[in-house]
């Protein structure tokens, strides 16, 4: 059944792909009405979401955030289906940094890095680093349900000289690779809700307390990696800008969970900057309330 479902859908996506931007995006509009206004996909969580985190704005202005939201995560959906096709020179002219020799610098250091990010403007199209750095360019990620859609998404990350590690094989990856002596860069979008039963750490997000993932602050120590945090922000309709940031460096030295609390602020600077731009359907504040029994850093 998995097979047939890609052989199916294969086909559309691959259309969907060759798509001048322009019609792309005329494309979004119309899924976009149908996903908002037809089938209101995940609007109750949208809506929950920014209520408890933006309670300080009107309901007008909630909605009006809701409404420009639907709107790029429509974008951003068929833009990852336009990396299937997209050109180099394409995706450098659409997805650009600001301070990209940066990575240079911190490659002279001598040791791999921790690239931490947020699930805001396009997280995906900000594999286009692995175009930059001599070092190896891997994202963790969690493995699609599909095995055919997987390596899809594989394949097409790896166009961008970029590879895809799941969760769950990341450390061992990881260790392998500083035994000999290969340094790379290693993404971690880690703004996302965990397990509750796994939640080792609690902080304040967006003025809620909720369980954090720590994976990026635990390995960059386990592995004396320098940590950087990357700011997207998208300019317009299709252009996306990013700043990388030092977090820190020789992370051995800092307290447990500091790491990981500063990042948050990170995050939440772009959130506040421009809300619309965040991944709100997914239930980020749903372990609200459930701590028990647990320090938390604020």
């Amino acid at each position: 059944m998995q097979l047939l479902v890609f052989v199916l859908a294969y086909p559309l996506l691959l259309l969907v792909s060759i798509l001048p931007f322009r019609l792309l995006y005329i494309l979004s509009d119309f899924v976009c009405f149908l996903v908002y206004r037809v089938f209101g996909y995940r609007k109750k969580t949208v809506r929950e979401n920014l209520k408890l985190t933006l309670p300080h704005l009107t309901d007008k202005e909630r909605l009006d955030i809701e409404k420009k939201f639907f709107k790029h995560m429509c974008d951003m959906f068929l833009e990852m289906i336009k990396t299937m096709t997209i050109s180099d020179r394409q995706i450098k002219k659409r997805f650009t940094f600001t301070n990209i020799e940066l990575v240079t610098e911190y490659e002279a250091k001598g040791k791999s890095i921790a690239l931490m990010c947020a699930h805001y403007a396009s997280w995906e199209w900000l594999v286009v680093m692995a175009k930059y750095t001599t070092f190896r360019s891997i994202a963790i990620y969690k493995e699609v349900g599909n095995k055919y859609f997987d390596k899809l998404v594989r394949d097409i990350r790896s166009r961008l000289n970029a590879e895809l590690i799941e969760s769950k094989k990341s450390i061992e990856l990881m260790q392998e690779l500083k035994d000999n002596n290969v340094k790379a860069i290693y993404g971690f979008a880690s703004d996302q809700s965990p397990q509750l039963t796994k939640a080792k750490y609690w902080d304040n997000f967006m003025g809620l307390e909720v369980p954090v993932y720590t994976g990026a602050e635990m390995l960059a120590k386990k592995l004396d990696m320098n940590i950087l945090f990357c700011k997207v922000v998208k300019l317009k309709r299709g252009y996306y800008q990013a700043t990388i940031m030092p977090l820190v460096d020789n992370p051995q030295e800092i307290p447990d969970y500091d790491i990981t609390s500063k990042y948050l602020r990170e995050v939440e600077k772009q959130i506040l900057e421009a809300p619309e731009y965040y991944f709100w359907t997914h239930k980020r504040w749903k372990h609200i309330g459930k701590k028990k029994n647990r320090k938390v850093v604020s």
